[in-house]
């Protein structure tokens, strides 16, 4: 009888380990859910700022409310933590777990960063998301990173810019010549080319540099951001089209070891509500900055002005050149460049017959801002 009972006690052993082997998993499970996680960002934009300010608010909430408040982002505006230029190197060592940003910031330490931000001619918001998302532009970026310590997700656009704010009149190259401007990334540097001293600055410091004299221009984002900042106050002429940043995509950058903690679906839920950003800041200019252009221009009369065509075609033969050069300054960098420049091509001949072609039969008689 002992020798038969055996198996059963066996059989009886393996169940009760099985047993416990699912009672101590759906234990560590339940600790997981548990666990809770404090985290700041850090931002380059006032707090609070319109648009892209308020991108990380709604990121906090949304994580907030997700998580049922197992993760928690605490917001901080630029120089409330870390000055607006340190968002990068505070999430690299760690100082915040999240940053807020745009990556041509950081062009002093990666260069070819400056082409996850904005390119002069390049793609705009529509066409930056694609390759970003579906085109291996995403995987680049990160690769990118890779030696700093963070991780990098989209996390909003502005869509195209305008390009500038001046207190006199540009109807020539030549109007340039020893401007004082404010103009980050490679759009600044193909500006340089052109006779303009760049002088760069985060967003707060903008417009007592402008009423002060210590700029003559700027570029910030568009009339929404703009008209917050009250720049009209400081200038007069308000130029377009914003040939240096037809789009400017911010970017979410966190820390990998802080990311490696958090529970999958933490990780998936900060995922989701950073993606939901990327496309309600974008939404959020294209509501609001036409409302706010008609009020620059009827309450505050502002002139309007198109840039003059051989300042951009200036400006055209410049970019080609800063862009090839920054291509060229590294394996990666050309990598990137040419995954850039080859998503471009292609999606231009597509736009050329369906968001182009639309656009003329839209507005038959071009152009009518003036």
């Amino acid at each position: 009888m002992k020798a038969k009972a055996l198996p059963v006690a066996i059989a009886m052993t393996t169940v009760l380990s099985a047993s416990l082997l699912v009672v101590s998993s759906f234990e560590n499970h339940a600790q997981a859910q548990e666990d809770e996680f404090r985290w700041k960002m850090v931002t380059s934009w006032p707090k609070n700022f319109p648009g892209v300010g308020q991108g990380p608010e709604r990121l906090s909430q949304l994580v907030d409310e997700m998580s049922d408040g197992r993760l928690t982002i605490e917001v901080f505006g630029a120089g409330q933590l870390v000055p607006g230029f340190e968002v990068f190197d505070a999430v690299s060592d760690g100082t915040a777990e999240l940053g807020h940003s745009a990556s041509y910031y950081w062009k002093g330490k990666a260069p070819a960063a400056q082409f996850f931000a904005a390119v002069p001619f390049g793609m705009n918001a529509q066409e930056m998301n694609a390759w970003l998302s579906f085109g291996g532009g995403m995987e680049l970026w990160n690769e990118l990173y890779d030696d700093f310590g963070v991780d990098v997700l989209v996390a909003g656009a502005s869509g195209v810019q305008m390009a500038g704010w001046y207190n006199k009149e540009i109807n020539s190259v030549a109007d340039l010549e020893g401007l004082k401007m404010r103009m980050p990334g490679l759009g600044g540097e193909v500006m340089s080319r052109m006779g303009v001293a760049i002088v760069n600055m985060p967003g707060g410091e903008i417009f007592t540099s402008l009423q002060s004299g210590a700029i003559d221009a700027t570029e910030w984002i568009g009339p929404y951001n703009d008209l917050a900042f009250g720049l009209h106050q400081a200038a007069d002429y308000y130029y377009y089209p914003g040939w240096h940043e037809p789009t400017v995509m911010f970017e979410a950058i966190v820390n990998e070891e802080a990311w490696a903690e958090l529970p999958a679906d933490l990780q998936a839920i900060l995922r989701t509500a950073i993606s939901d950003v990327n496309q309600s800041v974008l939404d959020e200019y294209t509501a609001r900055n036409n409302d706010a252009l008609e009020t620059l221009v009827n309450e505050h009369d502002v002139e309007l002005r198109r840039i003059p065509d051989d300042v951009l075609a200036q400006a055209r033969e410049y970019s080609a050149e800063v862009v090839g050069e920054l291509a060229a300054s590294s394996e990666l960098a050309t990598r990137i460049y040419d995954s850039y420049s080859a998503f471009q091509d292609k999606v231009e001949d597509y736009h050329a017959i369906s968001e182009q072609a639309y656009y003329n039969a839209r507005n038959p008689e071009g152009d009518t801002a003036e």
